[in-house]
């Protein structure tokens, strides 16, 4: 008599009442309640309709045992098991068999446990008959999410982990939402956030936030604050917002130069920013997906900075509007994002991206590098900053598709990360430009001595010949690899690394400082013994000569115009001396000293051997990429010859008394 649709039974006889196990409708035949249940057919009600989540899920275990009343006197039965498998028994030993039979081997998410359930509420196969068939019954988990029925803990977990990675971390029951007492407050550059239980752990929490990253927090800050300087106010966005933490160090800290924009296509991140916005006394803006206006939550009097809320896709947001500044930082790649982001982003504006696939980047998976990169590559002594050409080059390909080009202004690869900054400049031949920088790179298998491959399409006969030195000629085989398409140009801007830095002294970023310091020594490739902390003229001094100086290397210049002359052909030599220098590019890789260093000899100091090789005529610096590199011009064997020029050798403890015996005599 009912007809079934949209995951409900509607009764078409209101008059009439069926016993129980059927569908009952009250006089009015209103209700729509499905208690069908029987042997041959169950009814399954749409996943759309939340329902009451099963008793073998539980938040606390002493949320089990007060589901199952223990009293001191009585016997109780067990509420996960049938009487045919647990008989009622006492509360102590109902205790202990709630806590070593269920509670120990249930499958933890999200703060819930489900617990091992033997009442019988998963159908069987009819093959066993009697008592065989009602030991057999039970022993299931229920799913938190789906409402699955899984026999095995193994297969539980197998099950659970296929729901996250296809986002799929709603329950579909009718849920308890976590306390507010079991959330915790972070503290990160005078800015506070929410954070819920596992926020470290991306797959156990919404609020996803990690404390390594704080390096990559401030270096993005700086290049905001530098960018904030050049115009105001401007559009910025962080595509990925988590907690909200980034925007909301942008827009704490920079004010009025900033407008801000968070992101994320997450229901509870939304919630999230929201409550960490009104936590910092920030106004929000709201407007999402679902609104068809938008909504101001705050106090005006409290803060006069807002704060825009948005919940899509980053790469709908992104083709949607246009942005100033824009920050990527998925999990893992970002080349799925790299063409929304440069279709609307403004001429001369900032795109940073941060990469946390380190192990394709890395060479440690290198189909994988392959498949999202489209590189070739092999692990090496210089693989981070092999990772940060290959990122620099998916980026320059994709500003080229939208007629833009990049200039590249900052490139970090550390342990956890690789990050990125580039400038668009907006046009076809700045795209061309960049384009022609992506080459191939020739890598010597024997001695790593590397070079990129000369500009043009023909042919060469023998391509070796390109690399400096000769294991060609004296190893059998072949003994080099072509690796990339990799980015050829610089990776740093001296200028807006001096600028970055001077920001970072601003805003007391203690972190960011050392790294930044060395960073522009490697732009510039000189040593931290050369480096001047006075070579751009003060912020203060620019803003009261009423002159921006949109490169600091040019503060000579500035100074010419609006300092003290000590006297005109001076400074002017000065002046031309140091552009000469800045014109000159970085050298590209860097050698590991303890790599090339020689069997059985002592190889000197690091920074004594940086002067050696400075007075041999050549640029030489150190790098963020390894404590132990040497960023030079040199070729690898003058390197070499250099290393063992001033290398000490090893005495064993025999040519040690030998040389003992001959001082005596």
């Amino acid at each position: 008599d009912g007809e079934v649709f949209s995951g409900k039974v509607k009764s078409n006889n209101l008059d009439k009442k069926v016993t129980a196990g059927e569908l009952e409708t009250d006089e009015k035949g209103l209700e729509e309640e499905s208690t069908r249940e029987t042997d041959s057919n169950i009814l399954d009600l749409s996943s759309d309709y939340p329902r009451e989540k099963h008793i073998s899920i539980q938040r606390h275990f002493a949320d089990l045992e007060k589901l199952a009343n223990l009293k001191e006197d009585e016997k109780k039965p067990c509420p996960l098991c049938s009487e045919e498998k647990y008989k009622p028994c006492y509360s102590h030993k109902l205790h202990r068999h709630l806590q070593n039979f269920h509670w120990k081997v249930s499958v933890e998410f999200e703060g819930y446990r489900m617990c091992i359930c033997y009442l019988p509420c998963r159908p069987v196969k009819p093959n066993l008959i009697g008592d065989q068939m009602l030991s057999k019954m039970g022993a299931h988990y229920h799913c938190i999410i789906c409402s699955a029925t899984i026999t095995r803990r193994t297969d539980m977990i197998s099950h659970i982990n296929r729901h996250v990675n296809k986002g799929e971390t709603e329950s579909r029951f009718l849920t308890v939402p976590a306390p507010k007492s079991s959330r915790e407050v972070l503290k990160e550059s005078a800015t506070d956030v929410w954070v819920l239980p596992n926020y470290s752990t991306p797959q156990k929490t919404d609020s996803y936030f990690n404390p390594k990253m704080k390096l990559n927090r401030q270096l993005i800050f700086c290049a905001l604050a530098v960018l904030a300087k050049e115009r105001t106010p401007i559009e910025c966005l962080d595509a990925f917002g988590a907690t909200g933490i980034m925007g909301l160090q942008w827009a704490k800290h920079l004010s009025s130069s900033v407008r801000v924009t968070i992101n994320d296509c997450n229901e509870n991140s939304v919630a999230m920013i929201r409550e960490n916005c009104l936590l910092n006394k920030m106004k929000v803006k709201l407007n999402t997906k679902d609104e068809d206006g938008d909504e101001a939550v705050g106090d005006a009097e409290e803060s006069s900075n807002t704060i825009e809320v948005t919940q899509m896709d980053a790469n709908v947001i992104m083709h949607l509007r246009s942005f100033d500044f824009i920050h990527l930082d998925p999990f893992g790649t970002s080349v799925n994002y790299l063409d929304s982001a440069f279709r609307n982003v403004r001429n001369l504006g900032i795109v940073s991206l941060t990469s946390t696939d380190t192990s394709s980047l890395y060479a440690k998976a290198q189909h994988v590098a392959l498949r999202h990169y489209g590189c070739n590559i092999i692990r090496t002594e210089y693989y981070k900053e092999l990772a940060a050409r290959i990122v620099i080059a998916a980026v320059t390909r994709a500003a080229a598709r939208c007629n833009k080009g990049i200039e590249v202004l900052l490139a970090v690869a550390l342990e956890h990360f690789v990050l990125v900054v580039v400038r668009v400049l907006r046009g076809p031949s700045p795209a061309d430009d960049s384009a022609k920088k992506i080459r191939y790179l020739i890598h010597c298998q024997w001695c790593e001595e590397r070079v990129f491959q000369k500009e043009g399409s023909m042919l060469e006969e023998n391509p070796y010949l390109q690399l400096p030195c000769d294991c060609h000629g004296s190893m059998p085989g072949k003994t080099a690899v072509v690796l990339g398409p990799l980015w050829s140009g610089g990776l740093f801007n001296s200028g807006f690394l001096r600028r970055m830095h001077f920001e970072a002294v601003q805003y007391s970023l203690d972190e960011a400082q050392p790294l930044l310091k060395t960073i522009v020594c490697e732009a510039e490739c000189t040593t931290l013994k050369h480096y001047s902390t006075h070579a751009p003229c003060e912020e203060s001094k620019q803003e009261e000569c009423g002159v921006y100086i949109k490169t600091p290397n040019s503060s000579l210049e500035s100074c010419l115009a609006h300092g003290k002359r000590k006297g005109d052909e001076t400074i002017r030599n000065t002046a031309k001396r140091q552009k000469a220098e800045n014109s000159a590019e970085h050298p590209a890789f860097y050698y590991n000293v303890h790599r090339h260093s020689i069997k059985g000899m002592n190889m000197p100091k690091l920074n004594k051997f940086l002067n050696y090789l400075y007075g041999a005529g050549y640029r030489v610096s150190r790098t963020h990429f390894d404590p132990m590199g040497v960023r030079t011009n040199a070729p690898l064997a003058q390197f070499k010859t250099v290393l063992m020029k001033y290398s000490t050798p090893t005495y064993t403890m025999g040519q040690a008394e030998d040389a003992e015996l001959l001082e005596e005599d």
